[in-house]
């Protein structure tokens, strides 16, 4: 005679979802003051796109994966990834080896549009989530069609705005990482996410 045993299997990892959140705001301001025309492109830029922009979210996105969150994981990982292939886009044109590849401004235009597609779709799938993640996935749709219109036009003062309007994205993700953590560390609602 055989008997089952039924054992429960309770998560207490972490939530992952605020290291994503704030290594994509905090990345994304600083881009963005960039892009707004205040300083020029360079190594803090670089240094944050590779390890807190790209290796921070791309880790919040296995973890989120370990939790059966498709959003978190489908959104971390692609945005991480997004922010190391962005960094090859400014880097490998300065190697030896691939001189020969610089990507054109109508070509990058195209890389930006399709991110914006996908952020697009990805908006689609906050609507079932809190008003705080809308407002990060809204305005990073709006944020790449604009960079994707100005790499298209040559437009600079669209990338000016799209700088502007970037760093409030970057401020709203940043804003929500930290509601998360604050929300759990005090038990209640410090700041809200709607």
């Amino acid at each position: 005679m055989s008997t089952e045993t039924i054992v429960a299997v309770k998560d207490n990892t972490a939530n992952p979802a605020p290291l994503g959140l704030l290594g994509f705001g905090m990345t994304t301001v600083l881009l963005n003051i960039h892009n707004a025309g205040f300083f020029e492109l360079n190594s803090m830029i670089i240094g944050m796109g590779i390890f807190m922009g790209g290796f921070a979210q791309i880790v919040a996105g296995i973890q989120e994966w370990k939790k059966n969150n498709t959003f978190g994981a489908t959104a971390f990982t692609s945005y991480g990834v997004f922010w190391l292939t962005l960094v090859c886009l400014w880097l490998v044109p300065n190697t030896s080896f691939g001189a020969s590849y610089k990507s054109s401004a109508t070509g990058v235009g195209y890389y930006l549009l399709m991110w914006g597609l996908f952020t697009l779709f990805m908006f689609i799938g906050t609507l079932r989530l809190s008003r705080a993640l809308q407002v990060v996935f809204a305005t990073l749709t709006v944020l790449f069609f604009l960079l994707a219109i100005s790499d298209f036009t040559g437009n600079t003062s669209m990338r000016t705005f799209a700088g502007y309007e970037g760093i409030f994205c970057g401020l709203s993700a940043f804003y929500t990482g930290v509601a998360q953590v604050l929300n759990e560390v005090y038990g209640r609602t410090v700041l809200p996410l709607g």
